[in-house]
């Protein structure tokens, strides 16, 4: 507190002390007067001048002394918890997300402090978690778009070389194509996640038959499936509709199917079923790939997250990320069944359209 605040309050506390001193004093000769007159009792001027300095004198020290008190407690019970929040705020301005504030005194609990602590607390801790994934964030965008680069920068080197055959020349190049393309999609689907998380998205629902949409993704995929001689089973139930943004919809089987064929060896099965559940459509990928163990399962929603780092070259850890935002939009649920060494399986629900 400023000196001019401070006398500024000292000003108010004499004044206070001294209307309450007078208030209480008028009262008290107010009193004796009609006491006087109802007991036939008379008072001198002397009597009645004693009386008021000695009332008077009372209030004051009755003032000073709840005066002290209330400073007391204002410093114990005000003054402490406003200057840990004050510390705390700063702190976090400078950058420290890891700035907490201990719980209150459960005394005067009820004075709204501790709220605006656990409310301050909270804000902390988002801010902690948004700081991180910021961080993460930018350090897997980095990571990522150093790895296709420094590839295509070596095969871009090679292929200066006049001594290179012909078949070396187009294998080079093919290498050059494939990290591009790998390239583009990671900052493809950077914008397209970026867009889904910083604004609002309204999707533009439209009724139309589910089943049709999962057939067309699938067949998408045909020369992948084939190149790899996996089996595609399907069970898609007829004349399921739903009311919902199809061409959000879609980035979510295309990352399913894409998922599913890439995790799944030469030979393997993948199948799509499509049931109703009562007002709900539940779409099933399932694969007989590698699994996922119960360590990964709890961040392959994460974005970036790669749980088989031997396949991270076929994908950037953004798809399903992006299959959960568009889901949570939607108003849909997502959710994973799966055990290492024995396939997984992604079921995603929706409601139908009436």
């Amino acid at each position: 507190m400023t000196g001019a605040k401070r006398h500024g309050a000292l000003g108010y506390f004499i004044a206070f002390f001294l209307l309450t001193a007078f208030v209480i004093t008028s009262s008290m000769l107010l009193f004796l007067n009609y006491f006087a007159r109802s007991a036939g009792v008379e008072f001198t001027p002397e009597n009645l001048f004693t009386a008021a300095v000695v009332t008077f004198g009372n209030a004051v020290f009755l003032a000073l002394i709840c005066t002290a008190v209330d400073i007391l407690r204002r410093r114990i019970m005000v003054g402490r918890p406003v200057r840990a929040i004050v510390e705390a705020a700063r702190a976090v301005t400078r950058g420290d997300f890891s700035a907490r504030i201990s719980p209150k005194a459960a005394v005067g609990a009820s004075d709204g402090f501790q709220e605006i602590i656990d409310c301050f607390n909270t804000m902390a801790s988002e801010l902690s978690g948004v700081e991180t994934l910021r961080t993460d964030f930018i350090a897997n965008v980095s990571h990522e778009l150093k790895t296709p680069l420094a590839v295509m920068q070596n095969y871009g080197t090679m292929l200066q070389s006049p001594d290179l055959t012909e078949e070396q020349r187009v294998e080079y190049a093919k290498a050059v194509t494939e990290q591009s393309r790998r390239l583009a999609d990671l900052i493809t689907n950077i914008l397209k996640l970026n867009r889904l998380e910083n604004q609002q998205i309204y999707p533009e629902s439209k009724r139309y038959n589910l089943g049709e949409q999962l057939a067309e993704c699938l067949l998408s995929f045909e020369d992948t499936w084939e190149k790899k001689s996996i089996d595609i089973e399907t069970d898609l139930e007829e004349e399921v509709f739903v009311e919902s943004d199809g061409e959000l919809l879609s980035l979510v089987w295309n990352n399913l199917f894409s998922n599913a064929l890439k995790f799944t060896d030469p030979g393997g099965t993948v199948s799509v079923t499509l049931k109703t559940e009562g007002d709900l459509a539940a779409v099933r990928v399932s694969d007989t790939g590698c699994g996922i163990p119960p360590e990964v399962g709890r961040h392959i929603f994460e974005k970036f997250y790669q749980g088989d780092t031997s396949r991270a070259t076929q994908g950037n850890g953004l798809g399903l990320a992006l299959v959960k935002r568009v889901v949570d939009i939607v108003g849909g649920e997502i959710t994973v069944e799966s055990e290492a060494g024995r396939g997984s399986t992604f079921t995603v629900k929706l409601r139908r359209a009436a």
